[in-house]
């Protein structure tokens, strides 16, 4: 083997082959009766979009104008299949759990008759996050209070000092007030009037307050008491600003608790949370410090034009519990009519809106395994038209019309009667074209007919037909299949029997005849290499094969007698190997290949192919005006 590969990369392999196919010819545009089967790439339901196939397109549901993302579609669907399997949530445990949700929205409720009651609403919160449904919500609920309550502590403290601190600066500032009105410059007490003595009988001048370094406003006390006023001013301003920052983190810290449960639709844990938010800080500051530009701001000032505010999530999640409610109601009423897709619908979009909510999570088993029934129908009949399986899809909408009064069959009905038509005719159009003999117009019919529909019975009666068919229409078939599959050998060993059956066929004729030609070809020099053979001559027989091997590669005889010639003439390709080893090196070693060269002419005086060689190393040595006589000189 190896000295066959090596006298292939000596001569080069040609790209001929025994039967070379033409050129591929765009095919002309053709009036066709058949209906156009839709394109695969977009891949959309056949009976349109208006059935949402419990798969909402918008993924978003919208809640008092304000429209909630539900997330990845396939999740959801997943999520609503587990839900239509699962027993309701109505266990002892379950029932007290939403008791404790109520009795707490009861107690710090602004109606309640005593009033909100914190401390003890607060109290009941541990007791609620224990049962595995709530998810610990109401533990981090009364985490989040408890840290509000520490920072509003600090934040009174803060406040007192600052009232300690201005009872100081007053205290000063009383102190300081008085002395630069009472304190007065001794040496001045006997001042007379300005503009002379004075008169006898007038009244003594009255003291000054004192003027001089050291006493009354110029005092260095009296200085030191406004530097201390002015400390316990900027000590005052910053409490204040402490205070403001700190009450400002500390409620987005709480507020990002609520929007987080809002998004999850925990609405009942927000409306807990906005009232203890309102018993907590009752300045009347509600906005939701949240960035501008997140998704959530958009969510609302997108929706509804407005700011977010605690006040917001309040309303936004009573709307979505009563929609909840709302959603179940129509539910029950459209199952008691066996109306089971718009059933199915209400019951999907109370799911996504309102999971945890007790309407949903408090529904009957009997009435969420009617609801699995006809989804999961209704998602098979989906992958069967898109399968193309017509007879399956037919079955199924049957099936669901008769389990579902308002199940929208028409768009179903049409797509499967259109298709199956279309199938029909293109089967019927091969079979007119195969009784005219027009086998390649037949062909592209019942490819059609296939693409269309598959699962055609129809196709099974085609088959038939085929199979029943003369033997020049087997002969016919038979020759193209041999052709696909390169089985050159087999046409050569039946062209007898196949050449009338393609006799008036152009395309075919051309391709029997490269085939018969060049295996004649390949006949008569495998015959001249069994003789060479018999005389002993299997160098002469290898390169006789050899150089024929160059034009066919992939007749698997002619490989097949050079795999058994090669181990008679491994020393001949093993110089023949070295001498191109030699010539193709990066520089050439054109001596030592024309050395390895000579060696193999020494082997097969007669070798074509070292013969070749020593010419090209000659020529490369040598000038080309003594290339003769060197030449010549070699021999």
């Amino acid at each position: 083997m190896k000295a066959l590969s090596t006298l292939f990369l000596l001569t080069g392999i040609a790209s001929a082959q025994v039967y070379t196919p033409p050129a591929p010819v765009a095919p002309k545009a053709a009036p066709d009766t058949t209906m156009e089967r839709p394109k695969e790439e977009k891949a959309k339901s056949p009976y349109g979009e208006e059935i949402p196939m419990l798969d909402p397109s918008a993924e978003t549901i919208t809640i008092g104008g304000v429209t909630i993302p539900l997330g990845d579609n396939r999740i959801l669907k997943a999520r609503f299949e587990k839900y239509l399997s699962q027993p309701p949530e109505d266990t002892g445990a379950a029932s007290e759990y939403r008791a404790n949700i109520k009795e707490i929205l009861a107690t710090i409720s602004p109606l309640r008759q005593e009033g909100p009651n914190l401390v003890q609403a607060f109290k009941k919160l541990p007791s609620a996050g224990t049962y595995p449904g709530d998810a610990n919500i109401c533990g981090s609920l009364a985490e989040a209070i408890y840290v509000a309550m520490l920072a509003k502590k600090d934040v009174n403290g803060l406040k007192l000092l600052n009232d300690s601190i201005e009872q100081e600066k007053q205290r000063i500032m009383k102190e300081g007030d008085w002395a630069a009105r009472h304190e007065t410059d001794k040496s001045l007490g006997d001042a007379k009037p300005q503009g002379g003595q004075g008169k006898p009988g007038q009244q003594a001048p009255q003291n000054k307050p004192a003027e001089n370094p050291g006493a009354g406003t110029q005092s260095l006390q009296y200085a030191n008491t406004l530097r201390r006023i002015a400390e316990i001013e900027a000590l005052k301003k910053a409490n204040i600003a402490r205070t403001e920052v700190q009450t400002v983190q500390t409620k987005a810290q709480y507020q990002v608790n609520m929007i987080q449960w809002f998004v999850q639709r925990r609405y009942e844990h927000v409306l807990m949370a906005a009232r203890f938010y309102n018993q907590i800080w009752k300045d009347g500051d509600s906005t939701l410090r949240i960035d501008k530009n997140s998704d959530v701001a958009k969510l609302f000032s997108q929706s509804v034009g407005v700011n977010p505010t605690v006040s917001s999530l309040d309303s936004l999640s009573n709307e979505a519990i009563r929609e909840v409610d709302k959603y179940i109601d129509a539910f029950d009423l459209m199952l008691s009519r066996n109306e089971l897709h718009s059933a199915s619908q209400r019951l999907m979009e109370a799911y996504a809106l309102g999971e945890y909510l007790e309407p949903v999570a408090t529904l009957s088993l009997d009435k969420k395994q009617r609801v699995a029934a006809y989804v999961r129908d209704l998602h098979e009949l989906y992958g069967t038209l898109q399968a193309r399986d017509y007879t399956k899809a037919k079955e199924l909408a049957t099936r669901l019309k008769t389990n579902a009064r308002d199940f929208p069959s028409s768009k179903v009905d049409s797509a499967i009667a259109g298709y199956s038509l279309a199938s029909d005719l293109a089967i019927e159009e091969a079979k007119a074209h195969l009784l005219s003999k027009n086998n390649d117009k037949a062909s592209e019919k019942i490819k059609a007919a296939t693409e269309i529909w598959p699962t055609n019975p129809k196709l099974d009666e085609f088959r038939k037909m085929i199979s029943n068919a003369g033997p020049m229409v087997v002969a016919r078939n038979d020759f193209d299949r041999l052709i696909a599959e390169g089985n050159y050998r087999e046409i050569f060993k039946r062209q007898y029997e196949l050449a009338p059956a393609i006799q008036g066929d152009a395309g075919r004729e051309d391709a029997f005849k490269q085939v018969i030609s060049n295996l004649t070809k390949i006949e008569a020099s495998l015959g001249k290499a069994a003789e060479f053979s018999k005389m002993g001559q299997k160098y002469a027989a290898y390169e006789q094969l050899a150089e024929l091997r160059t034009t066919f590669p992939d007749d698997p005889k002619l490989g097949r007698e050079l795999e058994l010639l090669a181990p008679n003439v491994a020393n001949f390709t093993m110089a023949l190997e070295r001498a191109r080893q030699f010539e193709e090196r990066t520089p050439k070693q054109t001596g030592s290949a024309l050395s390895w060269y000579l060696k193999a002419r020494n082997i097969f005086p007669q070798s074509k192919f070292a013969e070749e060689g020593v010419k090209r190393s000659v020529k490369e040595i040598l000038p080309k005006d003594s290339s003769s006589a060197s030449s010549r000189e070699a021999e």
